[in-house]
């Protein structure tokens, strides 16, 4: 986790400050006293003295020495150079930060923030994106206020304690109510131990202190349970999405399971939106299934046959080649097309002359695909809700294409479940008000389950999608359970069923009384779906119900959860 990633060197980090010049004059004064040491020593004689007699023996000593030295000196002053203009690079003007897309910002005790903060940064700009990083030391108010878009990578020390560094931006601009930051759009990974009480404590009151000023948030805030790598790969993968769904080795790989594909059935033929599966698995080892409504699946892609076959074809290999990779199980011996599948296919133009054991080891495993659970373990299987994304060129989406078109049934699927702590249901029988959107409703479906097996009825769902004779995703499901006072209240916004489109967004702003009555009654609020469009007007409509304070206020005791991808 504290490695850095190589390509960080090459980030266009902006103004960077002088880099060890004090280290370069006291490496100077060592190299010249080493020159005198190396003259008296090529004098050094056992018997009187009689003179500079230099030998030729002590002076090749005593350069190589130096010499050796002075590589030493080079090669650390390098790559010590090298580190500085990373990690203590700052934005030195609120204009600096004003031209970059993104500022990203650490509050880092031991070090693990400001690892994170390299890699989202690294992520950032293989992207395309212009990037500034620096310390929560060096960050004031002006730097905010020029800044759009901001990412805090913040750790907690202590028994909920900011770390050291950020002392002084706490007293300077967080105990200040002044602040008006209406214009900035932030995410916040949160770094901590669960095992204290205050868990992930300074990174929630970042996320308080950022709404309050009204700052909007891009996603909820992401919690990292002593260095949890799904956690962190969730985080990678909002990183992708805010920059167009822009493919990355994962940074913290982990092993996946084998599942087996089920079934799928289409839900809305005719629809005018995308084509939305319902895809069923089973695990191949029965104590898989195992998980918590709100978690998430994570999906390890292929390619389609077709796109394998072309590339293989292009590169000048044959299928049927046999290559060696070494994974967490030691070498493994397979078919080049099965790990042509499974990875990331480079310009067949850089491929082509280099022999089939020497392309398998310079392929890299594609990056996972993140679905939210549907169900939950009492149903047996593992039910996602999958749109099928597809590309102007006809291709389809990778981890869609995987699930919706190029699998068999009852063909292996990679799969590994990541916790998500932040989307689990409420532990008391409060009421719950669930919102969301599209392929969304997964999330909620699995949520009402679990309530309902708890016999907690006090649920009500907002849901929009695009056509009521179509988009009806698991409908007579959700009627039955409302029939049967499982679920309270449904209210749903088909945007295509009438001339002026209506959204669920504006379901919240014509129910805003009745959603205040629930709120009063100590209601959470969840929601679920797109992160571009439904999630920030959401957002919106509930700021514009309770306040935005109090909807920070709410967020921060738990009450207001998101899951948008």
């Amino acid at each position: 986790m504290n490695t850095l990633p190589s390509a960080v060197a090459r980030i266009s980090w902006g103004r960077l400050r002088p880099a060890i010049s004090a280290d370069t004059f006291v490496n100077g004064l060592v190299v010249i006293a080493l020159i005198a040491l190396a003259v008296a020593l090529a004098r050094w004689q056992v018997e009187a003295w009689q003179g500079p007699v230099f030998r030729v023996s002590s002076l090749l000593g005593a350069a190589t020495v130096i010499a050796a030295y002075a590589g030493f000196v080079g090669l650390f002053g390098s790559s010590h150079r090298r580190l500085t203009a990373t990690t203590t690079t700052t934005v030195a003007s609120s204009e600096a930060a004003d031209d970059a897309n993104w500022l990203v910002v650490y509050a880092s005790q031991f070090g693990q923030a400001e690892s994170l903060a390299l890699r989202t940064a690294d992520s950032l700009q293989q992207a395309g994106q212009s990037v500034q990083v620096l310390s929560i030391a060096d960050l004031d108010a002006s730097m905010l206020h020029a800044a759009q878009q901001a990412l805090f990578i913040a750790s907690t020390t202590g028994e909920g304690d900011a770390p050291d560094p950020a002392a002084n931006f706490v007293r300077d601009c967080m105990t200040s109510g002044s602040t008006r930051l209406e214009r900035l759009r932030y995410g916040v990974l949160a770094l901590g131990d669960s095992d204290y009480r205050q868990f992930c404590a300074f990174g929630h009151r970042i996320d308080a202190w950022l709404r309050s000023t009204g700052a909007q948030p891009l996603f909820v805030l992401v919690e990292v349970d002593d260095g949890d790598t799904g956690a962190v790969r969730h985080w990678q993968y909002l990183l992708s999405q805010l920059c167009g769904a822009v493919d990355q080795p994962d940074w913290t790989p982990h092993a996946y399971r084998q599942w087996k594909l089920q079934s799928r059935r289409h839900l809305n033929a005719g629809s005018p939106g995308g084509p939305v599966f319902d895809v069923q698995l089973t695990p191949d080892n029965l104590a898989d299934l195992h998980w918590q409504a709100g978690d998430v699946a994570e999906i390890g892609p292929r390619h389609g046959p077709a796109a394998v076959e072309a590339w293989l074809e292009a590169v000048g290999l044959t299928a049927d080649s046999v290559v060696t990779r070494t994974d967490s199980k030691g070498p493994q011996r397979l078919l080049i097309s099965q790990l042509a599948a499974s990875s990331r296919l480079p310009l067949a133009a850089t491929m082509r002359g280099k022999s089939d054991q020497e392309v398998a080891d310079e392929l890299e495993a594609l990056p996972h695909r993140a679905y939210s659970i549907a169900s939950t373990p009492t149903e047996g299987c593992l039910r996602l809700l999958v749109r099928q994304v597809q590309y102007d060129d006809g291709a389809l989406g990778l981890g869609s294409g995987w699930l919706t078109a190029h699998s068999s049934i009852r063909e292996a699927i990679d799969l590994r479940i990541r916790r998500n702590p932040g989307f689990h249901a409420p532990e008391d029988d409060r009421p719950l008000i669930l919102i969301g959107n599209g392929t969304g409703l997964a999330g909620l479906r699995a949520l009402l389950q679990e309530r309902i097996s708890a016999g907690r009825h006090r649920n009500w769902l907002l849901f929009g999608e695009r056509s009521s004779t179509h988009d009806d995703h698991y409908g007579d499901e959700l009627r039955a359970w409302h029939d049967g006072g499982c679920i309270e209240r449904i209210d749903t916004a088909f945007s295509r069923d009438q001339p002026t489109r209506h959204y669920v967004q504006g379901l919240i702003s014509e129910r805003s009384n009745e959603l205040q009555e629930w709120l009063n009654q100590g209601a959470a609020v969840y929601v679920c779906g797109s992160l571009k469009g439904m999630a920030p007007a959401v957002d919106s409509a509930l700021a514009a119900i309770v306040g935005a304070q109090s909807l920070a206020t709410m967020a921060a005791d738990g009450r207001y959860r998101r899951d948008v991808y």
